[in-house]
């Protein structure tokens, strides 16, 4: 079960993954929350939309800080994972230029490849951004599109965004200063270009040149809204990675991410416990299976002897920066952002379980058992683990239920609830903080059955298909929980996990059994 109430309100990236958790749909929206719930909850879905929202099974999500953002690192991410669902999103055009012809009237327009004469910027991640960024240096300056001057004006020139250099009305040299105006923007010198503008208007003003003092005017106005530039796109030729982490009741909440050229191509999420020198160990082991980037960008300094390691395990230099203002700074925050939401958020669900179930602790860990078979068939068990909220996958146990013959989901839930138990108590293992079960009462007093005559006093429940209905021991009725309220939406997501791990389980099962 999603619990659409847990994603933020923030703009960012959503992807969709399936059972097998593959991702197979990457999204943008300005708000994550409202865009993700408009799929579950319209009825006028396209048949290819339809077959999307059928098959989600997870959401994941990276928080962006503008809208732009969120464009660029939405095509990033569908080149990276290549979704099913995005096959129409896969824009050839990503890598395009801007290129300035060396004519005696340049003209401005789109290229592929920097292959000729003239000057080339970019290359553009966003195809739309290239465009809405062409567009406007069109309309600013005047600058012409057309392969050849034509002998007479087109209709650019009668509305006024082309200054027209095929009808005389402008010189060479005027129209040459347009261009280095529109280059000034297209090298990222807009604060130098809206200065001299500003010069230019005041003086033309004084001059009484009241029409050509409003035409800068309009300039200014449409270059200052390119100022706001994205966070992550910045156009680099190395490579950075990110880290930014909180450390609440002595767990490390740490995610990473990594910057490709400039562009985000991914985030890696971790939590361990705190210990002193973490962040020097956790560095140390992630960059022995991860080719260290150019850069590693840190929110507190490091021992002096980590860059140097890195820069043996990469061959080549590594700078370690901790950034204290600017631009490498607000790329730290965005992280932090991003676990705050990632891992806090989650938090929520946890304390309004714990207040929900009346339990001791928070249940930081939970294991969720189900039985799954057909006509008594083939009987297996599942649990899976989660972690503050999280599927923690590598604990996931299956089992080939061994002593139960027939359908008995009682005796099954038994067998595999001691065998998982037993040997936790043999191994020394960690024991969870909640014990859930895909059941009714007859499941849970079997599973209770077997924690007493082990002596284990964990808290239980199950959770009952259909109404929903949350079942605790020494209680004949239901808890009063509302199917749709957060800590039953949590419970329903566990249970909803276990079953889909115990139905692959059993159906890889049936094939071995049926393959000649």
């Amino acid at each position: 079960m999603i619990d659409l109430q847990s994603l933020p309100t923030e703009p960012g990236c959503y992807l969709f993954s399936d059972g097998e958790g593959t991702i197979i749909y990457v999204g943008k929206a300005k708000n994550l929350r409202r865009r993700v719930s408009s799929y579950f909850s319209r009825h006028d879905l396209d048949r290819k939309t339809e077959r999307l929202v059928a098959a989600i099974a997870g959401i994941d999500f990276i928080v962006t800080d503008t809208e732009v953002e969120a464009f660029i690192l939405e095509n990033t991410l569908i080149k990276k994972h290549q979704p099913k669902y995005n096959i129409d999103l896969k824009d050839s055009k990503r890598y395009a230029y801007i290129h300035v012809t060396d004519e005696p009237y340049p003209r401005i327009h789109t290229a592929r490849q920097p292959d000729g004469n003239g000057r080339y910027y970019g290359p553009f991640v966003s195809g739309r951004e290239r465009e809405d960024l062409l567009r406007l240096l069109k309309s600013l300056f005047g600058l012409r599109s057309c392969r050849r001057l034509p002998r007479r004006p087109c209709l650019r020139a009668h509305i006024g965004s082309c200054s027209a250099p095929c009808t005389g009305r402008i010189t060479e040299d005027e129209y040459r200063e347009r261009v280095r105006r529109a280059e000034s923007v297209l090298k990222g010198d807009i604060a130098g270009l809206i200065r001299a503008l500003r010069e230019e208007m005041v003086a033309a003003a004084e001059r009484q040149e009241y029409e050509r003092a409003m035409e800068l005017r309009d300039q200014i106005t449409a270059l200052e809204g390119l100022r706001e530039r994205q966070h992550v796109d910045r156009q680099k030729t190395y490579n950075e990675d990110i880290v930014n982490y909180i450390v609440s009741e002595g767990t490390v909440f740490l995610m990473l991410f990594n910057v490709d050229r400039g562009t985000l191509a991914g985030k890696r999420e971790y939590t361990f416990d705190e210990t002193e020198g973490f962040i020097e160990e956790f560095l140390a082991r992630y960059y022995a299976d991860h080719e260290p980037p150019q850069e590693v960008i840190l929110p507190v300094p490091v021992d002096d002897a980590l860059p140097g390691y890195l820069s043996h395990l990469r061959g080549a230099k590594v700078r370690v920066v901790v950034p204290q203002r600017g631009e490498k700074k607000n790329l730290l925050d965005l992280v932090r952002k991003n676990v705050e939401i990632a891992f806090f958020g989650d938090r929520i669900k946890l304390d309004e379980l714990k207040r929900r179930l009346h339990l001791p602790d928070l249940p930081v860990a939970i294991e969720c058992f189900d039985i799954s078979h057909l006509s008594g068939t083939a009987m297996v068990g599942s649990m899976v683990r989660f972690l503050w909220g999280k599927p923690d996958k590598r604990n996931y146990r299956r089992f080939r239920i061994r002593t139960v013959e027939g359908i008995d989901d009682f005796a099954a839930i038994a067998e595999v609830v001691r065998r998982r138990y037993t040997r936790l108590q043999k191994e020394g293992g960690e024991f969870p903080d909640l014990i859930l079960i895909d059941g009714g009462k007859g499941q849970l007093a079997a599973a209770t059955a077997v924690l007493r005559d082990l002596g284990v006093k964990v808290p239980i429940a199950a959770i009952a298909k259909r109404e929903e209905e949350v079942f605790v021991p020494g209680f004949s009725h239901p808890l009063p929980l509302e199917r749709h309220e957060k800590a039953s939406l949590f419970l329903q997501e566990i249970r909803d996990e276990a079953h889909r791990f115990a139905i692959t389980y059993h159906r890889t099962l049936r094939k071995k059994t049926v393959a000649p």
